[in-house]
């Protein structure tokens, strides 16, 4: 649909507010151009030929964290953030894409070896230091806007990825039934590993076979872009992939990938020959969290007893509704105190590569969870998706916190 059609839910906006006191680009910029209520005034005078996609509002239509806490804080419960990626679509008509995306969506995130020798480019210049000089020297800043600052965000990157160590294809459990394919997303491919083989080794435990996918990207960052060509062909490549298995289950370790595989219809027309398998993988697909949350967990204690908090990734809480689940499994493994993380729903400022762009307000946003995280004392904190970690472990560095971010999958599987 093109943004005009989407025109009667723009015009739903009765500019009432409430987006504002959930929305944590508005919460750390105060501008109204930030929140809900001003980028539909904004769409809507573009549908209203009041005013043109220029670059003038580049920012307002990309800036957003598509975290949808404006919509679950809406009273007509107006999805902003599809209405924002059908306008950001129609700006990338208007004005093409930028070199980095070209580069991503087209020729690496496709293609698994291709990113995994990119990630060994990385990892090698975090080892050499060579991409300390090319950040003193600006020449990171073609990739993006701020990479040049994001990029010290990233921590060591192994060289091999979780699909080199252990080989794509089945793996025996010693469950009795289940045949599981185990969705790797492209962060824990390259940087969470460790929670990566916590989640294969609790897949094993659960069922027959494990079938580590040779998969690409889920699609997301294209789509998230506004690049829906590149998100519906990343989807396809993955369908073939998924196409010829009978699956019980698909289960991803990442809640933006999970969610995404639930979201694969939406991509194709009712006619495209691809929207059965579409439909047939949203169907299947499950978040680890889900998958975990009615397991039993094993009998190991921790050393000492462990203050733990969690962390909502925006796509499992608002995404997929996993509000209990998490929580459940965090108070039933033994030696942990679990204590409620205040606003664990808020976006951490992760938000995929959001600090590529928008270094400044992804800081901002991470320093309003930073001090939450302080309030708790938390040894742990947990959450669900390899973004956040990546996020949250450089607040608390950051910070000076002696708590450890880790994945969930991490904390169920030391109880074994």
């Amino acid at each position: 649909m093109t943004l005009a059609q989407h025109y009667d839910e723009i015009a739903k906006c009765n500019r009432c507010g409430f987006c504002q006191s959930a929305c944590p680009i508005f919460r750390a910029s105060g501008n109204e151009a930030g929140v809900a209520r001003g980028r539909l005034a904004l769409l809507r005078a573009v549908v209203e030929e009041r005013l043109d996609l220029t670059p003038e509002i580049e920012a307002p239509l990309f800036n957003c964290l598509l975290c949808g806490a404006c919509t679950a804080n809406c009273f007509p419960a107006i999805e902003t953030t599809e209405l924002l990626v059908t306008a950001r679509a129609k700006y990338l008509e208007i004005h093409g894409r930028k070199t980095i995306h070209r580069l991503l969506f087209d020729h690496l995130l496709p293609y698994p070896r291709r990113l995994h020798l990119a990630a060994r480019a990385v990892a090698l210049g975090k080892i050499s230091r060579l991409s300390d000089v090319a950040r003193a020297l600006g020449l990171l800043r073609f990739l993006g806007r701020d990479l040049h600052r994001a990029e010290a965000m990233l921590p060591r990157i192994p060289l091999n990825p979780l699909r080199r160590r252990i080989k794509p294809g089945p793996q025996p459990g010693s469950g009795k039934k289940l045949h599981i394919a185990y969705f790797v997303g492209c962060g824990v491919d390259v940087i969470g590993q460790e929670a990566g083989l916590a989640t294969l080794r609790s897949l094993k435990r659960h069922a027959k076979i494990v079938h580590l996918l040779d998969n690409g990207c889920c699609g997301l960052p294209a789509w998230s872009y506004g690049d829906l060509d590149a998100a519906r062909n990343l989807a396809a490549r993955n369908l073939k992939v998924l196409a010829p298995q009978k699956f019980d289950a698909i289960v991803s370790d990442c809640a933006s990938c999970a969610a995404f595989l639930k979201s694969y219809p939406k991509l194709f027309d009712k006619n495209d020959p691809n929207m059965p398998l579409a439909e047939a993988v949203a169907a299947k697909a499950v978040d680890i969290v889900a998958f975990l949350a009615d397991k039993k967990p094993g009998p190991k204690v921790p050393e000492k007893p462990l203050l733990v908090t969690y962390h909502d990734p925006c796509h499992a809480v608002r995404g997929q509704g996993l509000t209990t689940e998490p929580r459940a499994i965090l108070e039933k493994l033994p030696g942990i105190e679990y204590r409620e993380l205040p606003e664990a729903d808020w976006c951490c400022g992760g938000a995929g590569s959001y600090a590529l762009a928008n270094y400044d307000l992804s800081q901002q946003v991470l320093e309003r969870k930073m001090q939450n995280v302080k309030k708790t004392g938390a040894d742990l904190l947990v959450t669900a998706c390899p973004a956040c970690v990546m996020q949250l472990s450089y607040g608390v560095t950051h910070h000076g916190l002696d708590t450890r971010v880790c994945h969930i999958s991490q904390v169920v599987d030391a109880s074994f």
